[in-house]
């Protein structure tokens, strides 16, 4: 829970701050794109998020808003199945935790539904305070929960 939280803390920290990326050659993208995903399946083995170190090197390519938007969705769904087939093989789909996951899909789809369309009336810069707001907020609670708090 502690570490879940600070990886929360840290994405929310990182993208509420003015610091970015310096741009990724194109040349670099060979060996940097694998060497990020290495390290985004690190992250999410030990914590279940897959956001670090994934999403800031996908900003830092450079991409136009709607390419972004599609290369997370990608990047999301490939970690969510890796992260499924861990725990397939693991017994972590025992009693009713599948069955609890797939009612948890539910809020989970009005929640991108309501996020797509609120991408297309919010201001940019008001929707990304607000989401990194709610992380931020999410992400401490978490890490003081998994203190102790």
């Amino acid at each position: 829970t502690a570490g879940l939280g600070a990886a929360l803390l840290a994405y929310a920290a990182f993208g509420l701050l003015p610091l970015r990326l310096p741009a990724v050659a194109p040349r670099a993208e060979p060996w940097a794109g694998p060497l990020i995903g290495l390290l985004t399946g690190l992250v999410t083995a030990a914590t279940g998020v897959f956001v670090l170190p994934a999403v800031p090197y996908l900003q830092a390519l450079g991409l136009e808003r709607d390419r972004l938007v599609q290369a997370l969705g990608l990047s999301f769904t490939v970690s969510t199945l890796a992260l499924a087939a861990g725990l397939a093989t693991g017994g972590g789909f025992g009693g009713g935790t599948l069955s609890g996951s797939m009612l948890a899909l539910l809020p989970a789809l009005a929640g991108m539904a309501l996020g797509g369309w609120l991408r297309g009336r919010v201001a940019a810069s008001t929707f990304r305070r607000c989401f990194f707001g709610g992380l931020l907020l999410l992400g401490a609670h978490l890490l003081w929960q998994g203190l102790g708090g």
